[in-house]
């Protein structure tokens, strides 16, 4: 991923509605694969 789609991926983050600690999370959860970054259900449904 370069870092034109790295920006694109984090304006559409912010876009959706996710705070910076969420987005910080996420990129460290994605990278380390560390399960205390990983998102959770906002909703119930199963959908992060």
């Amino acid at each position: 991923m370069n870092m034109t789609e790295v920006a694109r991926l984090l304006l559409g983050l912010r876009a959706a509605g996710w705070t910076e600690k969420e987005i910080n999370d996420f990129v460290l959860y994605i990278e380390s694969g560390d399960e205390q970054y990983k998102p959770t259900p906002k909703n119930g449904k199963g959908e992060v």
